[in-house]
């Protein structure tokens, strides 16, 4: 995957846009959630079933515990697929690791560009971009952004969108 510095815009010649990936700090705070809540799950059920019904029964704690560890590789790979190029007519999102999916957004269709930040997300430093034009279905958004970048992304694209919506 080619990665361009934040704030890098456009596009190669020969290569195509400048993709940009998500910073690790996304992938930090979902393993982490993955690693309390399948792991809280796991301790609950191994302590409840081995204390009431006996200690053969505390072996169903097992499952949420493997699903720690496919949930860690799915995870990583999911963040690797995440990424992002500014080019002069359009923001491309590409995601996805079997389904593979491309969002072409026109800079004179946006009509709202938010940045939002939730606890946990406040929490590791990180907030989202997203993006909402007149056809609900070409709604994107761009997770896990550093805050700094998400505002300057933000206003980026709030002044691409007026430059290009004033000549409709």
């Amino acid at each position: 995957m080619e990665t361009g510095r934040p704030g890098g815009v456009g596009t190669t010649a020969a290569a195509g846009p400048v993709w940009i990936g998500l910073p690790p700090g996304l992938l930090r705070m979902r393993r982490l959630l993955l690693v309390v809540w399948l792991g809280s799950a796991a301790v609950g059920i191994g302590l409840l079933l081995g204390l009431l019904v006996g200690p053969a029964w505390a072996s169903f704690a097992l499952p949420p515990l493997a699903g720690i560890g496919w949930g860690w590789v799915l995870l990583g790979r999911n963040w690797r697929s995440w990424r992002y190029a500014e080019r002069a007519d359009d923001l491309l999102i590409s995601r996805g690791v079997l389904w593979r999916e491309e969002t072409v957004v026109p800079y004179g269709r946006m009509q709202l560009v938010e940045v939002t930040s939730g606890p946990v997300e406040r929490h590791f430093g990180l907030a989202s971009v997203q993006l909402h034009t007149a056809a609900a279905a070409t709604d994107a958004t761009i997770p896990g952004l550093d805050p700094a970048e998400a505002e300057r992304l933000r206003d980026r694209l709030t002044q691409l969108g007026e430059a290009r919506s004033a000549g409709l």
